[in-house]
């Protein structure tokens, strides 16, 4: 089974880049799609992007269109989340996640993950 650790938060100024990144271990991700969520304190866990087993479909929340970009590198088994003009409202942990099925775009609703990292902060200040 796949097993999932993210690593690359931390603290930034506003309009600062990061880049985080989801590696696995157990199982490739080659044939997962992979999905980057994201949770602040007192709020619901959100999908941030999401890119399919293939790589060749991305999905982004509408108020990270433009700024950050999901790519994946078999290769090297891992899918990372570029993360450019950071905001405060970005300040969360993120999350990366698949939904345990072959051939997928990766999930998209929280409720269809199976597998998640343990998560990595990420503090945007003002």
């Amino acid at each position: 089974q796949v097993q999932l650790v993210e690593s690359g938060g931390g603290l930034v100024q506003t309009g600062a880049s990061l880049r985080l990144s989801c590696a696995a271990s157990g199982r490739t991700l080659s044939f997962y799609g992979v999905g980057w969520f994201r949770q602040a304190p007192g709020k619901e866990r959100e999908f941030v992007a999401r890119i399919s087993w293939s790589g060749e479909v991305t999905d982004y929340l509408e108020s990270v269109k433009g700024r950050f970009t999901i790519s994946r590198d078999s290769a090297k088994n891992l899918v990372s989340l570029q993360m450019n003009s950071l905001e405060p409202d970005d300040t969360a942990v993120y999350y990366c996640a698949t939904d345990g099925t072959f051939y997928t775009l990766g999930p998209r609703d929280p409720r269809n993950v199976r597998s998640w990292g343990r998560g990595t902060q990420v503090t945007v200040s003002s």
